[in-house]
């Protein structure tokens, strides 16, 4: 699969965030505010699985389409289904 710029941009911005939050643990912040970008940390990480997985199910269906028109995707849908469940 091929990351594109803008996965790579998504990662990019969820290191500055942790670099963020060991910044305000070493400045001794409340801890409310450590969880709360935590939490921001957490769902960006999702969103990007999400992205990654969508566009790397959408590559293998083309592929498999373009191999046969009539091709059962069920399995593919499934495979990416399960792996996101499992990132929970």
């Amino acid at each position: 699969m091929i990351y594109d710029d803008d996965v790579k941009r998504r990662l990019r911005r969820i290191e500055g965030q942790v670099r963020g939050v060991l910044r305000m643990m070493d400045e001794d912040k409340d801890c409310k505010d450590v969880v709360s970008q935590l939490s921001a940390i957490r769902s960006a990480v999702d969103r990007s699985i999400a992205y990654i997985l969508t566009h790397n199910l959408e590559q293998c269906i083309r592929k498999e389409l373009e191999k046969d028109q009539n091709a059962d995707t069920t399995k593919l849908l499934k495979e990416a289904i399960d792996l996101l469940v499992k990132t929970r």
